[in-house]
């Protein structure tokens, strides 16, 4: 592990998980990983550290984390950092309240060690994280896009369709279609092939 290793927080009230999953991502991926044992511990620990991602259970004492997730998206300072829910709670519709919130990626529990290593590596790269001879893209100051919302982007540059996006995502039509939607608002188009014009003048796609 260099001083240049991505910082990751683990938050999860079972101490064991903690313990394992910290051990795991240290030896095999690397990572520098500060643990906390439920929301609001660590909420307090971002006043130290700036972590390039969270994983975060979803079922806690003092602050859960879709609590936690609001609070992460709302700070100017954090929005942008991805964060993978771990949860016991596996239905589809517990997956997409997940999301919803704020989750970029939403495991369940009990999960596989290298599932969670290689998620991590997907969302870092997607950063610019470990990925050699690729940049992240540029967007102007003042344009804000969460983790998924730039991975939903990026294929829409590319032109795919929406239920494309969705296949290769893993996740809805609808679910494509709202993040289109947001984006839409936030950056003041009209429509998706605007959308796509304006993603390939900042990406390169």
């Amino acid at each position: 592990m260099t001083a240049e290793a991505p910082t990751i927080i683990l938050i999860d009230d079972d101490s064991q998980l903690r313990f394992l999953t910290k051990e795991y991502l240290e030896l095999e991926g690397g990572y520098r990983v500060v643990t906390a044992a439920n929301g609001q511990e660590g909420w307090n620990l971002l006043s130290e550290v700036h972590p390039s991602l969270v994983v975060c259970d979803v079922m806690m004492p003092l602050m859960d984390g879709f609590e936690f997730v609001q609070k992460l998206r709302q700070n100017p300072r954090l929005r942008s950092v991805p964060l993978i829910f771990l949860s016991a709670k596996g239905d589809v519709g517990d997956r997409i309240v997940g999301l919803n919130a704020g989750g970029d990626v939403y495991l369940v529990k009990p999960f596989e060690p290298e599932e969670l290593l290689a998620q991590i590596r997907s969302s870092l790269a997607r950063l610019g994280w470990a990925t050699q001879g690729e940049s992240p893209a540029q967007f102007p100051p003042d344009t804000y896009l969460t983790p998924t919302e730039r991975r939903v982007l990026r294929l829409v540059a590319q032109g795919l369709t929406n239920q494309q996006v969705a296949d290769e995502l893993n996740v809805s039509r609808r679910t494509v279609e709202s993040h289109v939607s947001n984006m839409l608002n936030k950056i003041g188009l009209g429509n998706r092939t605007e959308l796509a014009r304006w993603a390939m003048n900042y990406m390169g796609a």
